[in-house]
């Protein structure tokens, strides 16, 4: 789950990026428009996070911009500006949703995750679910079988990462860039750590196993018939 944050704000900025950190998101961070669009041209986000008043390039041109170039991330506006024409330009530009500021974090946080839940076609729901294991995105509570599972921050970002895309072979790439949020690295084994540590904890003692290793691949979590 990576994020790009694009506020020239500092202790806005720091506030956002202290509490998705806190909620298992991945977030890279650009202070000016220019900046913004740089990288979510050239890097693989879930969602975006657009400040509208922003130096270099205002916030509408940067989402502007990502649409011509086809760029479908879903974003999020966040603007001092609340007026219903502000908001009626932010959403015809190509915007998802906008939230004006002050804000709460909380409000921010639902946002995102309706966001993301919306753009990977799932219903709208506070629950991510495969066979009987469960994660409450709320609570952030992981259950299997209704036997709760203690979670580390990262293994329940690389849990949610994977759950979001049941079915689906994950790359160790893949899984750095959403989870670590940095290059992959082929000399280390961080991400086989991690899986190895995941699957001890929602696996163990259960017959049907729902994490599988696809070798020379990746990784999938799905049940298996």
């Amino acid at each position: 789950m990576r994020l790009l944050l694009v506020e020239d704000d500092i202790k806005i900025a720091a506030f956002v990026i202290k509490g998705l950190k806190a909620a298992g998101f991945a977030v890279d961070h650009a202070t000016d428009g220019l900046r913004g669009l740089d990288l979510a041209l050239g890097e693989p986000y879930d969602v975006l996070i657009v400040d509208l008043m922003l130096p270099k390039l205002d916030g509408l041109s940067v989402i502007e911009r990502l649409r011509r170039a086809r760029i479908k991330t879903p974003v999020m506006i966040l603007s001092a500006k609340d007026s219903v024409d502000d908001r009626v330009k932010g959403l015809e530009t190509g915007s998802d949703d906008y939230l004006p500021k002050p804000f709460a974090f909380a409000e921010l946080l639902a946002r995102v995750q309706a966001l993301m839940r919306r753009a990977a076609g799932t219903a709208e729901s506070n629950r991510l679910i495969v066979g009987d294991l469960t994660l409450d995105l709320v609570t952030r509570e992981v259950t299997r079988d209704g036997r709760r599972i203690d979670l580390q921050p990262l293994e329940y970002a690389l849990l949610a990462y994977l759950m979001r895309n049941t079915g689906k072979v994950v790359s160790k790439t893949m899984i750095m860039e959403h989870v670590w949020h940095y290059n992959f690295d082929p000399q280390t084994n961080v991400v086989e750590a991690r899986i190895c540590r995941l699957r001890d904890k929602i696996d163990r003692g259960f017959a049907d196993k729902l994490l599988h290793t696809v070798r020379g691949v990746g990784y999938v979590l799905r049940q298996e018939s």
